[in-house]
């Protein structure tokens, strides 16, 4: 039976960082629609902010989609590792398009400059998830 699998094995890092972070994440779309409303979805410079976060409607449904896929994929090593790829790669392409968006009338995002230092954070902290070294449990009932 794979380690992955196995009932009663404790969590990983990797798989308790995607989970946290899927948490977060489905937080902060959810309580961004209450900042946002449910209209004008891609609005750009709304002066609409989370914490200091500029955010529009799609920028919340992205939150809980990231939110739901920590929380989905978290639950093993193997999806937590995914996970933390995704985080990666998806965030750091969020990175690059908000130094382009910034302040353009295309950024259906409404990106900002703490967006932009969020971004790279969770894209190292993906890599943390993806790379992370795990050493197996070991379970004292067999070793005797």
């Amino acid at each position: 039976m794979a380690a992955n699998n196995v009932a009663g094995r404790g969590k990983t890092v990797p798989e308790i960082l995607a989970l946290a972070f899927g948490a977060i994440y489905l937080l902060v779309g959810v309580v961004g629609f209450f900042v946002t409303g449910f209209d004008d979805f891609f609005a750009h410079d709304t002066n609409e902010t989370l914490l200091g976060f500029e955010i529009n409607g799609m920028h919340n449904v992205v939150h809980i989609l990231i939110g739901v896929a920590g929380l989905v994929l978290g639950r093993t090593l193997a999806g937590a590792r995914t996970y933390g790829w995704l985080l990666a790669v998806g965030y750091g392409a969020a990175f690059i398009y908000g130094l382009l968006a910034i302040n353009k009338e295309w950024d259906f995002l409404s990106i900002n400059t703490a967006d932009n230092v969020l971004h790279i954070l969770t894209a190292v902290v993906g890599l943390v998830i993806a790379l992370l070294p795990v050493r197996n449990a070991v379970d004292s009932r067999t070793t005797r």
